[in-house]
This record gives structure tokens, sequence and C-alpha cells, in this order.
């Protein structure tokens, strides 16, 4: 699977995405942490990557726009050090990994993990 952080996700968790096989960028690494939540959604389709981040903008530009990709995975975690966030990335790859291929809003919380096929 191929993932997109954004700025609110540690390097970390991108690390141990990429130990568990997956292509995962952040976008500190490109030299990208000034780009537009709009542009991140563009560039997430393009490159066909789940964005990963704590911002619920992306949620709502990507439900607003009916469309069936990128998907998003927010974490709105307490939280949020990178082994918890990778525990819970793990958790979602397992549970969740063909509805965020077709395309889903996934909201992971303390207490829950809530899909939504897209478009909302």
């Amino acid at each position: 699977m191929r993932f997109l952080a954004d700025m609110g996700v540690g390097r970390r968790a991108v690390l141990y995405l990429r130990d568990q096989g997956h292509d995962a960028i952040h976008l500190r690494e490109q030299g990208l942490h000034r780009l537009s939540d709009e542009a991140i959604v563009e560039k997430a389709c393009h490159e066909q990557r789940v964005i990963l981040t704590h911002d619920l903008d992306f949620g709502r530009i990507v439900a607003l726009s009916r469309a069936l990709i990128p998907s998003i995975v927010t974490l709105r975690l307490t939280d949020m050090r990178s082994a918890n966030v990778s525990r819970y990335l793990q958790e979602v790859i397992d549970r969740y990994s063909e509805p965020l291929e077709r395309g889903a809003l996934v909201s992971v919380t303390d207490q829950r993990i809530r899909v939504r096929q897209l478009p909302v």
C-alpha cells in the first residue's frame, strides 16, 4: 500500500510503514511541508496514496469533491507518539486494506475506528 504522511504525523510512523513493506513518504522529506491541503489531495490522487493526517480538513475536501480517491486516515489519538500511531496504523491496514484501496475515509480515535466508503 502507498501512503503520504501529512506534517502532523511523525516520520517514525513512516519508517515503520516502510519496514512493513509499504511505500510511504512524508511531506517534509520531499520539501513539501508548505503545500496546501488541496495540493496534497491532488498529489495523493496522482500518486495513488492514502493520506495519513490528524487534520480534519482532508476528509472534508475529499467528501465535498464526491471523489472515490484518495483515501484518508485521520488520526485523532490522545497519544500521537510514533509507537502508538504505528500500532493503530497496523490495525487499520490489517482490518481495512480493501476499503482503503477502493477509497474510504477512516477515522481513528482511542475508542474506535470508523470507516466510510467514498464517495460520501
